[in-house]
């Protein structure tokens, strides 16, 4: 007689326990890794809507659609300047870019290096991947706060 009482609230706690993993795991975002476009080299604007404000957000401040399926999250860009004593660090925003400088964020499985993957839609053109890069640090130091 337990036995039989105690069968069917098994069977509830696995129903319940596996509607609960599923639910998780519907909720829980992901990064879909998808190919790079291709976008303007001349335009800082349009290749960080391209390619940084998913995860660092269109305001920059770390606050993407991508920023909570992250491990760490996304720096705030319109700080860097504030954060460096008042002076806007291009060479390391550069640097970070190429995937140069130590960030733990760049170059992990969630955050690329873009220098590569700028020489590969650039196909190997090293001065089209220096003028992106640099038109694309040049962008972020418009975003600085005040």
């Amino acid at each position: 007689m337990r036995l039989s009482k105690f069968i069917p609230l098994s069977a509830v706690m696995v129903i319940v326990s596996a509607f609960a993993v599923a639910q998780e795991a519907q909720t829980a975002p992901t990064i879909k890794h998808v190919p790079i476009a291709r976008s303007s080299p001349i335009s800082g604007k349009e290749m960080y809507k391209s390619y940084c404000a998913v995860c660092h957000g269109t305001d920059a401040t770390g606050e993407g659609p991508a920023a909570s399926a992250l491990k760490l999250p996304p720096t705030n860009l319109t700080q860097l300047a504030k954060n460096n004593g008042g002076q806007y660090p291009s060479a390391h925003v550069a640097a970070v870019i190429r995937g140069q400088a130590d960030l733990a964020a760049h170059g992990s499985k969630d955050m690329p290096v873009w220098g590569p993957l700028f020489s590969s839609i650039s196909n190997g053109h090293e001065a089209e991947v220096q003028q992106r890069i640099a038109n694309l640090v040049e962008y972020i130091g418009t975003l600085q706060s005040k």
